[in-house]
């Protein structure tokens, strides 16, 4: 008999050999059914199909499986063994078929396996998937064993053992409740950081299900924080798997003890039973009212615990907590300055709770959200790709509000500080607007867009519960090597620092006056300082070449180039900057490489006292550990650094406390801690949490709207860099016939890149959104669409090919960690393809500039598209003249990696495309030649010393475009290094010799 319809057949008997109401206590349990017995029943495959298959966070961690056999097995002749060295994590998933029916195990007490103990102490986690549509779009439930012992033993777990997994799940949120009517197999995480062995046999379902698995008792929160004075109502709930009605009785006694209150004096003390009889409909509910009393003293928050005892069914995870509010303290009072309520605040504040708001954990590290109050945490945040289930702005929203009420249960109700990398919109939140990357925005040389789309951003993030943003990312990138390059404006401090209005986009005005706002979020500067300067293959980091490097400079070279748009961000008022992983060495300073999270000498010394920055700095994600020495040196070179807050992901508690330890030891002193609580205080108040932690979701209905899309669209339409348009090919006519092919035309995911529902991002249909190939048919094209151009290409007019690099993000993205700067084979068929039988233009999808050189002569027109996001649109409104092409190169476009780096200002300088080239379209280029730019100069030169920005600019590009124009594409090194240089002027406002550097380029020509 195959093995699923056993498991079927099992579960039909049991249910038709289940008595209707109750069970009796001498029932025979069901026979154990098995789900694997390795030995040969379940192949190595995935889904669709069901079997065994391996996973990890790089091509490293999957462990090495493989069917052995042994003479000891305990059942059969094989048993599962496998090898593993793991960095990140890694483990090992059975899926059933998903094309066939989810398997029912809710006749049985749960799971066991044999495993053979190594005796190494180390937590193995065991999960089970529930419910959805497979195996990879299930619930999962945790649980986790030790290996302490040596040899085979069988390891049982009750199906009452396994807990919701909260940080990870692939779409999850189908009810939050162990059905078990429809598994779809488990899934076995190995130890991280250690090499070892294992063997696994015979994998069961065994025992009998009882009603405390069927039905459990829950409450409707696990804090109820009342004014004083208030009742408190708390709705106990009894419910059952499949919604069934109770088999026998649940009763649940209640009483109120302990806690930090006082009985009679700040509450009235209540006590008694709820009894739910046999029968009773799943979903019933009955309430326990606690009323608090009125005294006149001002106060902290106190805590009522009212304790549950459940008889028949499974208890509350934890026990409920009425807590009556703070009230009557200064700095509870709004209509104090913020200094005096911050003064106020942590002159009551213990050390750990001090401890606490300098944390920052991950939330799928805190669970429930019980840690919150017990270690006072300050913050939390949504790693790339850690979100809600599911991922809607009314789960973030009402996630956010769940962990803002753990922090009312907290003496000061101090409210949390949530955080996100929204780096090109809301990126994390499907359907959200995704905005060009910064490179993209960079291209626009539209500052007043870059507000805009800041301002979409923030209005997004913040109508789901999301105060704070990590962003922008004020990277001057100098490599376009570095797999971050992307999340750079450019490679032109001067163009980084115009761009830097999307400050005011998220944060509103420089003197935080608009934090409180319901669509304003508190922005952040990173990473502080020199990331996009790192050399290539001075990484540390596992197989990273050029991120999370060294950045060697002069100290003159540190100012001019990297320090200048954190300045600027400072004048700004950016309320909080994040330091780079990367190390400093300022040649000369007899330093050496020194960690940014461990450089005194910038944070405290250039960021905080020169520059006067009054934000808070937090560390990225566990930075800390990257620093020498042991835990203890790290918290404290940090601390002392001049960090405030930790991104402590899962050590929050190591963290919190060795900081509590560092400072009694007198290691860290008082005064160090209390500034950094000020800091990170301060900008609580500022933003109005206090007053308002809890999710406005007013402007939850423009998450995604055409307005905001509008913007994206712009975006998207003045990021494209038109690099060549011989015989003005572009724009198209809507009457000619378009062949398109390429592996980018129609993927919303590869046109959105890294950071986009995940942190490497993906290919494919994953977010809402329009890509190029639906944008130009939607413009009215008259398209043909063959990806890979194997399709005819007889009888068409002109064609376009989409061509470019998948999603990455950080070092995964280097170049030479798998990643290249050639377009892939197959995108080179389809150009070569195309570009022989007819005009073609093609558009690059990229992070980066691609090398095109060896096909640039065959090719009509180049387009740099960046990576547009959702709004394909935005690049069919140039492609066919709804829109002029205006963008520019924000970075230069080398001819060979080997000239890597190149960058505008080098003293040898031969590319492709120098910086700021682009063509227009739909514009008149000014006729004339050396005359008409000695007038053009003049003219700048006077509107430069008039203060006449506009007019300056406007000189400018006029000169540009008739330069372009004589230059066509003999872009030789006398041309581009001149005409880059003019770019950096234009930016810095020196419009007169701007355009004299123009007219030098003009001349060379």
């Amino acid at each position: 008999m195959p093995r699923t319809a056993l498991l079927v057949s099992a579960a039909l008997l049991a249910a038709l050999l289940s008595p209707a109401v109750s069970h009796a206590a001498d029932d025979p349990a069901p026979a154990p059914v098995p789900v694997d017995r390795f030995e040969g029943e379940v192949p190595f495959a995935s889904q669709p199909a069901e079997g065994i298959f391996t996973w990890g966070s790089d091509t490293d961690d999957p462990p090495a499986l493989q069917l052995t056999a042994r003479s000891d097995a305990p059942e059969g002749a094989k048993v599962l063994t496998g090898s593993y060295d793991i960095s990140g994590y890694g483990g090992f998933t059975h899926d059933f078929a998903a094309t066939e029916p989810a398997h029912d195990w809710s006749a049985h007490k749960g799971i066991r396996f044999w495993w053979d103990g190594q005796d190494n102490g180390k937590k193995i986690a065991f999960e089970i998937k529930d419910g959805g549509a497979n195996g990879e779009a299930s619930e999962l439930w945790t649980t986790s064993f030790t290996d302490a012992w040596t040899g085979w033993r069988q390891v049982e777990i009750p199906f009452t053992d396994f807990v919701y997994r909260t940080d990870y799940q692939p779409v999850g949120g189908i009810d939050h409740v162990l059905g078990l009517t429809g598994m779809w197999g488990y899934a076995v995480t190995l130890p991280a950081g250690v090499k070892g062995r294992f063997a696994m046999d015979d994998v069961e379902l065994y025992g009998r299900a009882d009603q405390s698995l069927r039905a459990n008792v829950t409450t409707d929160a696990a804090v109820y924080p009342v004014k004083e004075g208030g009742t408190a109502a708390v709705r106990v709930t009894v419910a059952t798997t499949g919604s069934a009605p109770i088999d026998d009785p649940v009763t649940v006694a209640y009483e109120t003890a302990g806690g930090t209150a006082d009985p009679g004096k700040d509450y009235a003390p209540v006590h008694g039973t709820l009894t739910f009889p046999a029968g009773t409909a799943s979903g019933t509910s009955k309430t326990i009212e606690v009323p608090t009393l009125r005294d006149k003293a001002a106060e902290s928050a106190e805590t009522v615990p009212l304790r549950l005892t459940v008889t028949g069914a499974k208890a509350p995870a934890e026990t409920p907590q009425i807590v009556v509010d703070a009230h009557g303290l200064p700095y509870l009072d709004a209509k104090l300055p913020v200094r005096k309520r911050v003064a106020d605040l942590v002159s009551r504040m213990s050390l750990a709770e001090k401890a606490g708001q300098m944390t920052q954990a991950e939330r799928g590290a805190v669970g429930g959200g019980g840690d919150i109050a017990t270690y006072a945490l300050g913050s939390l945040l949504s790693g790339g790709g850690s979100t809600p289930t599911p991922n809607t702005p009314e789960a973030w929203a009402k996630m956010t509000d769940a962990f803002q009420l753990r922090a009312r249960a907290t003496r000061f109700q101090i409210p949390l500080i949530y955080g996100v990398d929204a780096v090109h919109g809301h990126n994390n939140l499907s359907g959200a607007t995704v905005m060009p990357h910064n490179i993209g925005i960079g291209a626009t040389r539209d500052p007043r867009l870059a507000e805009q789309a800041g301002a979409v951003t923030a209005a997004e993030v913040r109508a789901t519960g999301i105060p704070w943003d990590f962003a922008p990312c004020l990277c001057v990138s100098r490599d376009e090597r570095w797999g971050r390059s992307y999340e750079s404006f450019g490679e032109d401090p001067a163009l980084v620092q115009s761009m830097e209005t999307v400050i005011q986009g998220l944060q509103g005005r420089a003197n935080g006056r608009d934090l409180s706002r319901s669509d304003k979020v508190l922005a952040t500067a990173k990473h502080f300082v020199g990331d996009g300067g790192t050399e290539y293959g001075s990484s540390t980091t596992g197989t990273y070449k050029i991120d999370q490097g060294v950045t060697k400079v002069t100290r003159q070279q540190l100012e001019a180039v990297h320090l200048a748009p954190f300045e600027t961000a400072v004048d700004r008022g950016v309320g909080t900057v994040m330091p780079s992983y990367s190390s400093l060495d300022v040649l000369g300073d007899g330093q050496g490489p020194v960690k940014m999270h461990a450089r005194a000498d910038m944070i405290n010394g250039v960021l905080k006292d020169r520059m006067g920055f009054d934000g808070f700095v937090i560390s990225d994600w566990n930075a800390i550990d990257q620093l020498p020495g042991d835990y203890a040196s790290h918290v404290r070179t940090s601390v002392d650094a001049g960090l405030d807050m930790m991104m402590v992901p899962y050590t929050y508690k190591d963290f919190t406390g060795t900081l509590v330890d560092e400072v009694k030891a007198g290691r860290i002193s008082e005064r160090r801690i209390d500034d950094a609580v000020s800091r990170i205080l301060t900008q609580k108040f500022r933003l109005g949490l206090f007053e308002h932690p809890y999710a406005d979701t007013s402007g939850a209905a423009a998450i995604g709207s055409p307005e905001h899309r509008a913007v994206a669209r712009r975006a998207a339409a003045e990021s494209q860099v038109l690099l060549k348009n011989a015989g003005g090919l572009l724009p198209l006519k809507k009457s000619e016939k378009v062949y398109v092919a390429g592996s980018n035309a129609d993927d919303i995911g590869n046109q959105s890149g890294g950071w986009t529902l995940t942190w490497q991002g993906s290919s494919g249909n994953i977010t809402p959104g329009t890509t190029v190939l639906q944008g130009m048919r939607e413009a009215g094209g008259n398209v043909t669409y063959s990806k890979d151009a194997s399709a005819p290409t007889d009888g068409y007019d002109a064609g376009v090919v989409v061509v470019g690099e998948t999603p990455y993000a950080e070092g995964v993205g280097d170049v030479g960690n798998g990643h290249s700067l050639q377009l892939s084979a197959a995108d080179r068929a389809a150009v070569d393809k195309v570009c022989a039988a007819m005009k073609c233009a093609v558009l690059i999808v990229s992070g980066r500039p691609q090398l095109i050189g060896d096909r640039l002569a065959g090719i009509d027109a180049l387009v740099a598209s960046w990576l547009p996001g959702t709004e394909g649109e935005g690049v069919a409104d140039v492609l066919y003249g709804r829109l002029p092409f205006t963008g520019q190169l924000p970075v230069t476009w080398p001819r060979s990696e080997s000239q890597l780096p190149i960058n505008v200002g080098d003293a040898s300088y031969d590319p492709q495309f120098p910086y700021g080239w682009g063509l227009t379209t739909l514009t008149r280029v000014p006729q004339g030649g050396t005359t008409t730019l000695r007038a053009l100069a003049l003219a700048a030169t006077a509107a430069e010393r008039a203060g006449a920005d506009r007019t300056g600019r406007e000189l400018v590009a006029k000169a540009r475009l008739l330069v372009q124009q004589k230059v066509g594409q003999g872009v030789t090194d006398a041309v581009a290094k001149p005409f880059a240089d003019a770019d950096h002027l234009l930016l810095t406002g020196r419009y007169g010799k701007a355009v004299q550097k123009l007219t030098e380029a003009y001349r060379a020509a």
